[in-house]
């Protein structure tokens, strides 16, 4: 085991550190510090050695030269295992570092701002910490490197535990997360700096996807399997977003997830995050099978009217509420085996009732008042990924344009645009059609559209007549405006953009349904 006898500490996040330090010094061990970091161990009345003291050499150029010097790395890197190197030490007059207590710059919090200048972002580029930090973190047999204020009450207790030494073993845990940590310090630096052209390229010249991009994520679990069970899988955790998502969601009972589980989950999820009214969904296979709001109805109608539209599908399903789930709504619930229910909050009541549903998967994810949906998507292709904005832009309803001669009933502009959020949700060819703000049918993920609009007439329960349709992207003849027709459909919303648009036009007037265009297309493939 190393013992700690000297450490260095410079930190920007200075949460913890003097309580941190006075530990340290209580075990004996001698502190070198730096700038900042040092004026405040000091202030606390805490003695310290000044990194420019300790190398005989001045910080200077603004700060950013002050540990770069081979006393400082020299103490870091040299093994204390092989004699030529300790040999080589001493001759340099190089002491023994043996703990690094650094976090950086913060890189990633400056660019976030919106006002963010370049210059600004620059100047948050830490070179001196990284480099400190791969020093002590390769050299883990020797040294302990701490990166996070999370870590300074563990290693104080086994300090104390183990007459001031830490094990091989936490010093290759934490030599891990430094170079994790270093890796996605310098991903941010790269991604940012690879969307200028030119360092004074104006706004407008940048791009918004860099020129490499680089991903990190945070393993959540293994799972037992991928999509299938031959396939290895993990789930990971992508420490950029905030927002509610079923990757900070809390499961609060039932089996573990699985791969299929975390994908269903996410698109359930995500469709009932599009609604302030209170909403349920119902996913399976990632498609949406039953869906329905209210502002006057309770949870557990609007349950059942969700359920409704397919409850053979609904069958072994993910279930997404945006309110809590109260004992009435527990109760529905528990008349269909599902795999999984996300909502923002579930009631003692709730959580009473569903506990004999042993299996059943409980996801807990508060939705805030208000959250911005943020990032991008990323899709794997063999040999390659494509990235994306995440499709969070639509047109507001005041840009949606009327093109057929009859406007849309005050009621069927109502079910429209709960259609259309729904559509959005549905593998493309999407065809959604619904009734006072349920869904009556859905067709999905076909090869062309006439025959998603055929399985969603075909899929409906009830009566099709007087519904509304949704359509993710144009039609491309008029034949699925006919097909709607008939069906008993009264109005149609849609992106148009077709060089046939004029012939659906005239199906909808000759059948006297009315049409919105969007001009916004929702392709999910």
């Amino acid at each position: 085991m190393a013992t700690i006898k000297q450490a260095l500490i410079s930190v920007s996040d200075k949460a913890g550190i003097v309580e941190f330090s006075q530990q340290l010094i209580a075990l004996g061990v001698r502190v070198l510090s730096t700038g900042g970091t040092a004026r405040l161990l000091r202030e606390n009345g805490l003695e310290v050695v000044e990194v420019s003291d300790y190398t005989d050499f001045p910080e200077m150029l603004d700060g950013r030269v002050k540990t770069l010097h081979p006393k400082i790395h020299g103490g870091l890197l040299g093994r204390r295992d092989l004699p030529e190197h300790v040999a080589k030490m001493a001759e340099h007059n190089i002491e023994a570092i043996d703990m690094v207590v650094v976090n950086l710059y913060p890189f990633a919090e400056t660019i976030a701002k919106p006002d963010c200048a370049f210059a600004d972002a620059i100047e948050n580029i830490d070179i001196g910490g990284p480099t400190m930090l791969r020093s002590a973190a390769k050299n883990y047999g020797a040294v302990t490197v701490i990166i996070e204020p999370c870590d300074y009450a563990p290693i104080i207790a086994e300090m104390q535990a183990h007459n001031g030494a830490v094990s091989p073993d936490t010093n290759f845990a934490l030599a891990k997360k430094v170079f994790q940590s270093t890796a996605a310090y310098d991903a941010a630096i790269a991604n940012y700096l690879g969307r200028f052209p030119r360092a004074d390229a104006h706004p407008l010249e940048q791009n918004f996807l860099p020129e490499t991009f680089t991903w990190q994520g945070t393993k959540v679990q293994d799972l037992r399997y991928g999509e299938n069970p031959s396939q290895r899988a993990a789930f990971y955790r992508d420490p950029q977003i905030d927002e509610p998502c079923i990757s900070n969601a809390v499961q609060l009972q039932g089996k573990e997830l699985s791969f299929n589980n975390i994908l269903d989950s996410n698109a359930a999820f995500e469709l009932v995050k599009e609604f302030t009214e209170p909403a349920a969904v119902y996913i399976k296979h990632t498609n949406p099978c039953g869906a329905a709001t209210s502002t006057s109805a309770t949870m557990a109608d609007i349950l059942r009217r969700a359920r409704a539209c397919d409850p053979v599908s609904a069958f072994g399903g993910i279930v997404a509420l945006n309110r809590e789930v109260d004992a009435e709504s527990a109760a529905v619930l528990s008349e269909t085996f599902l795999e999984a229910v996300i909502a923002p909050g579930f009631s003692p009541e709730a959580l009473a009732t569903l506990a004999a549903k042993t299996a059943l998967r409980l996801l807990q994810a508060p939705l805030l008042a208000t959250f911005q949906a943020s990032g991008l998507e990323i899709k794997k292709v063999v040999g390659g990924f494509l990235l994306q904005e995440r499709d969070l832009k639509e047109s507001p309803d005041a840009k949606w344009l009327t093109v057929s001669a009859r406007e849309p009933s005050a009621q069927e502009l109502a079910t429209l645009k709960f259609a259309w959020k729904i559509c959005k949700h549905v593998k493309s060819n999407a065809i959604v059609l619904a009734a006072d703000n349920h869904l009556v049918g859905v067709g999905a993920g076909q090869m062309s559209r006439i025959d998603s609009v055929n399985i969603s007439i075909m899929k409906a329960l009830e009566p099709t007549a007087g519904s509304v349709l949704a359509s993710d992207a144009f039609f491309p003849f008029r034949d699925g405006v006919d097909a709607a027709a008939r069906a008993g459909v009264t109005a149609i919303i849609q992106p148009g953009g077709s060089n046939r648009d004029d012939e659906a036009i005239a199906a909808a007037d000759e059948h006297n349904m009315a049409m919105i265009f969007t001009g916004n297309r929702h392709f999910k493939h």
